[in-house]
């Protein structure tokens, strides 16, 4: 499995870091790639020799859900499918946005009609259009998918590749729990993998309650070929904390 890291989350406490040194420093970790740099550090990857994974495609409360938001998001998400395959970042991730007054049959299909014309230009461009889980109960309040079956859904009605979901195991153990039976059933609509300790969002370390290396086991034994991005935000240093994290999932079981 190759692994990333989320730039936001392990910069945080230290924004003024050296970019260079510090992805430098992942990389010889084992890291592959990072995620949702933002846009003027792009060049620094490359200088880092680590690849870019995801970009986001908009902001998280205005999303698909609501059909008054299609043509706008529409050319935001398309320009930012260009920027990704321009750059060779293989994933943009998109939300459904905020529940407000939205039920959610007409949620799930205003997604699905806002994203299926998108998936197959992101597919065109070779790129991927991964709609992310979060939760509701702690640190999105009013996201509209906010649970697996949800998200899941609406990938399997777009039907096209170019749109599966990024499955955050940290938000949907907020919110549902049952992770491995949850990925099982359906980890043929699951693009990419998000980590992260519960609760707090820390290390994936014996201070939360998440099974880590089953959750590396099951997905080694089955074979996935996707990403997997640490996303928490380190108690201590950030380059110990993620070669923590990494060495949990740096073993093939198979």
């Amino acid at each position: 499995m190759r692994q990333s890291f989320a730039w936001w989350a392990f910069t945080l406490a230290n924004p003024d870091l050296d970019p260079v040194a510090f992805l430098r420093s992942a990389r010889q970790i084992g890291i592959d790639g990072v995620e949702m740099l933002p846009d003027e550090l792009w060049p620094v990857a490359g200088e880092a020799g680590i690849e870019q994974v995801t970009i986001t495609g908009h902001d998280i409360e205005v999303g698909f859900n609501d059909r008054s938001n299609h043509a706008a998001l529409g050319d935001r998400v398309s320009e930012r499918i260009s920027s990704a395959a321009a750059n060779s970042i293989p994933m943009v991730i998109v939300f459904s946005g905020n529940r407000g007054n939205v039920a959610d049959a007409e949620g799930i299909s205003a997604c699905v009609d806002g994203l299926g014309p998108l998936a197959e230009r992101a597919a065109d461009a070779g790129v991927t259009l991964i709609l992310e889980l979060l939760n509701s109960k702690v640190d999105h309040p009013d996201y509209h998918c906010d649970h697996s079956a949800w998200g899941f859904e609406v990938a399997r009605r777009v039907g096209h590749p170019g749109l599966r979901v990024l499955f955050d195991c940290y938000h949907m153990q907020v919110m549902e729990g049952d992770l491995l039976a949850t990925m099982k059933a359906d980890l043929d609509l699951i693009g990419h993998i998000h980590t992260a300790g519960v609760p707090g969002r820390r290390d994936l370390d014996d201070r939360q309650e998440v099974n880590w290396p089953g959750i590396a086991g099951f997905l080694g034994h089955r074979g996935y070929q996707g990403w997997v991005g640490h996303e928490f935000m380190p108690r201590g240093e950030p380059l110990a904390a993620l070669a923590q994290a990494h060495s949990l999932f740096a073993e093939d079981p198979r």
